[in-house]
């Protein structure tokens, strides 16, 4: 009842095959393994953990002017995506400004 029918799919010469229908469960061995299922004993005192990363002065010093320089660069990209997207917006305004005062001069017949 709850398994899907799924339709024979004709091949482009014609044959229809069948597709392969699954196999019972109950036929299926488990092949057997050859380690040891135990669990592993936990470690009696946990290891100290060392940070990975160690920063000097001067390594904190380049960390510290590398993000300032991202975000300043980061900025500068967006401010200047900003400047261009008003600049296009004024131009088309003065366009349609042109346009409409053309349109109005076409229509009084000058």
């Amino acid at each position: 009842m709850f398994r899907p029918r799924i339709p024979v799919n004709p091949l482009p010469t014609g044959i229809v095959a069948p597709l392969v229908q699954p196999t019972d469960s109950t036929s299926i061995e488990p092949t057997p393994c050859h380690h040891s299922h135990a669990p592993t004993p936990a470690q009696a005192t946990p290891a100290v953990q060392v940070p990975a990363i160690r920063l000097t002065p001067t390594g904190l010093v380049t960390v510290v002017a590398g993000g300032a320089g991202l975000v300043l660069l980061v900025g500068t990209v967006l401010v200047s995506l900003l400047l261009a997207v008003a600049i296009t917006g004024a131009s088309v305004a003065v366009s349609a400004v042109v346009l409409r005062l053309l349109v109005r001069d076409l229509q009084k017949g000058r």
